[in-house]
């Protein structure tokens, strides 16, 4: 007969389990899932339950709508099957075109028919969507002929809750991942949001190369937020290098849990994201995260956890604006 962990181990392969506890610090449990569509968790200790539990959803977007949607909301609704209060979906879920006049073709206004299914799959499902980055023709569509990179957080009723549209755009060239010109054909957004309360905790909301901005997570994190959320499409040369190492400073530097969904795979014959998707603790231990594919992992969110760590290392306390000024929130 299989031993548990060895029969877990061949039942679930992509099955990843989360990082050690630090014994000085004791935290809630957590569940990690799987990739390639599939879903296993592992048994929930006593101390997780009654704890918020988020899903973190990996697709791999292309452009083609109709087919894209039926992927994240199939993660969606499995979401909500095991239990979860709140999901992620990444940048780009709606779709990742092959040029930025295709982007431009297959946008759409926040009151069009995309973001009302997702609505109503809110209301379906019982939980909170956090869609992570929708190409949204805003107010001013006419005269700029330009976008928004929107972030839409909607309630288990179908409204929209919050809105934050990308400030940092992506204008990089790298060697071996190729050039991007966010700005082309997208407009940045002219203020950040105040972070907003859930079922998981106070969420703060940001968008894949805001990540690089420790300014961005300090103003959260300063107005009140416990979790900060990075929806992403990293690259194959900046994801293996900088996409954990970033997500776990954030998080660190913030005591903030930092949930981030992810793009993987290849979207079309032009580009392809490295995935990774997970969530990270207040201490900068990675609780959950995805393999490779498509799929979800799951997290439980322990608010008094996050309390005792900010008790216990009280950096907030610590800064010394005097000689710095406010990083991260503008001078009155």
């Amino acid at each position: 007969m299989l031993s548990p962990s060895l029969w877990l181990r061949r039942t679930f392969p992509f099955l990843l389990r989360s990082a050690s506890r630090l014994p000085a610090l004791s935290q809630g449990g957590d569940l990690a899932g799987t990739g390639h569509g599939r879903s296993g968790t592992m048994a929930v200790p006593s101390s997780a339950r009654g704890l918020p539990l988020v899903a973190v959803c990996q697709v791999t977007s292309t452009p083609d709508k109709e087919q894209t949607f039926a992927a994240c909301s199939g993660l969606i609704q499995e979401a909500a099957k095991l239990g979860a209060c709140l999901a992620f979906l990444p940048e780009a879920f709606d779709f990742i075109a092959r040029d930025p006049a295709e982007t431009l073709r297959l946008s759409e206004p926040l009151g069009g028919d995309l973001v009302n299914r997702y609505a109503q799959l809110a209301r379906e499902c019982g939980l909170w969507l956090s869609l992570g980055g929708f190409h949204e023709r805003g107010q001013d569509w006419e005269q700029t002929q330009r976008i928004y990179n929107c972030h839409v957080l909607l309630d288990s009723k179908g409204s929209i809750v919050a809105t934050y549209r990308k400030t940092h755009l992506c204008d990089v060239k790298l060697p071996g991942q190729g050039s991007m010109c966010e700005s082309t054909s997208t407009v940045p957004g002219p203020t950040l949001g105040s972070p907003v309360s859930t079922p998981a905790g106070k969420v703060g909301l940001a968008i894949c190369y805001d990540l690089r901005f420790p300014e961005l997570s300090l103003a959260l994190a300063q107005d009140g937020a416990e979790i900060l959320t990075y929806p992403s499409a990293f690259g194959s040369v900046t994801g293996p290098a900088h996409w954990e190492v970033l997500l776990r400073a954030r998080a660190i530097e913030t005591q903030c849990y930092v949930v981030a969904a992810a793009q993987w795979g290849q979207h079309h014959e032009k580009r392809g994201s490295y995935g990774h998707s997970m969530v990270v603790d207040p201490w900068g231990v990675v609780v959950a995260r995805c393999s490779e594919g498509p799929g979800l992992c799951l997290a439980h969110i322990d608010l008094a956890y996050l309390r005792q760590v900010r008790e216990q290392m009280p950096v907030a306390q610590h800064r010394r604006p005097d000689l710095y000024g406010n990083l991260g929130r503008p001078d009155p």
